[in-house]
């Protein structure tokens, strides 16, 4: 099995963060859906299965320890010993051995879930559809056909080892390796289901509810535990992990906690004042919307931005103003702004201090608050 810190091409002294930032430049490179491939997948699949060990304090220090943390005969400075032990003298000589189950457990499946920006305001629970491995009904994971059962291999007699005499140069030694009849499990399926072809399991499509926690962003994954593929045999099913992609809204975009939004004002309600009504994403709130507003200005509506994922309260609607100043306009509303302008005191336009432009103004003020 390749080394964890090799897969992430991190030192084993690495930080947390330098181990998080690995991880998430690999997995853009070799996401599925940016990198479609067979040997692109499998990377994908070592590189998160490498970050969910060393992400875990408790994991990775039990990965560190190394094998020799597991005691015994076999581990610590004695683990090779124990395997030139079990060769020669054969697997129950080493207290290892003896035949495997057919069950084993099921693989982990990660999959990409796209979520709206409404529902990560409060959260959500969505009904995801799967096609994975679930258990045969057939012959409930015993892989055999119904009114039979497996029976003992008569090669190895049921230890699923099969021990041979090899000369060596300390005499003739017994050798243990598994039995090829029955593939080390000690018994054989004369009559395999037929549904599942002696599997246990079978692919089929599955509903899974699942919690979408308010706050989540792009990136973060979900575990469900046990929501992975049945194990063969009707084994334990691993784990299904979700990656989050929010989706782009047309009028909300985000900002940690905070929503942002453009509000269009004509000219002359940023000269009077007005009321607005902002649509947000939970209802209706009104929005004073002072006389004399310049574009570039921001406007805060308080608790009205998304739900903080971990801790209490929400962040705010921060609303962006864009004056419009209206491009068509008939002979009496042109007479009305040449009254008004001849009321006022002229100013010939002239170059004043550098000011950014109004995107980037409003994305400053955004950004900065």
């Amino acid at each position: 099995m390749a080394d964890h810190y090799e897969v992430l091409g991190v030192e084993r002294d690495a930080s947390p963060e330098q181990i998080k930032k690995a991880y998430r430049r690999l997995a853009r490179e070799l996401h599925p859906d940016v990198n479609p491939g067979t040997e692109a997948s499998e990377r994908f699949k070592s590189v998160t299965h490498a970050y969910d060990v060393l992400s875990d304090p408790k994991q990775r220090q039990q990965y560190d320890l190394g094998p020799q943390a597991q005691g015994g005969f076999g581990g610590g400075n004695f683990g090779g010993f124990g395997d030139i032990f079990e060769t020669f003298f054969g697997a129950g000589a080493g207290g290892r051995g003896g035949p495997r189950s057919r069950r084993e457990r099921g693989e982990d499946a990660l999959l990409r879930l796209d979520v709206e920006l409404d529902e990560v305001v409060f959260g959500t629970t969505r009904e995801l559809e799967v096609d994975t491995a679930v258990l045969c009904d057939t012959c409930n994971g015993s892989c055999c056909s119904p009114g039979t059962s497996p029976v003992t291999c008569d090669i190895c007699h049921g230890s699923g080892q099969i021990q041979r005499a090899v000369r060596s140069l300390l005499g003739n030694v017994m050798t243990s390796s598994p039995c090829g009849t029955c593939r080390g499990y000690g018994t054989v399926i004369p009559h395999p289901c037929v549904i599942c072809q002696g599997q246990g399991r079978v692919r089929a499509r599955r509903t899974i509810p699942v919690e979408i926690p308010a706050g989540i962003e792009t990136g973060l994954r979900l575990q469900l535990p046990g929501q992975g593929e049945v194990g063969p045999a009707g084994g334990p099913n691993g784990d299904l992990y979700l990656e989050v992609k929010v989706r782009h809204h047309d009028v909300f975009s985000r900002d940690g906690d905070d929503l942002l939004a453009t509000l269009e004002v004509q000219m002359t309600d940023a000269i009077l004042g007005t009321t607005a009504t902002v649509h947000s994403l939970d209802g209706d709130v009104e929005l004073e919307v002072r006389s004399g507003v310049q574009s570039g200005d921001v406007l805060t509506i308080k608790d009205r931005g998304i739900t903080r994922l971990r801790g209490t309260g929400r962040g705010d609607l921060r609303v962006g103003v864009q004056v419009v100043t209206p491009t068509k306009l008939d002979h009496k509303e042109r007479q009305l702004i040449e009254q008004f302008a001849g009321s006022r005191r002229h100013v010939d336009p002239q170059l004043a201090q550098f000011q950014q432009g109004l995107f980037a103004k409003l994305r400053d003020r955004f950004t900065r608050g």
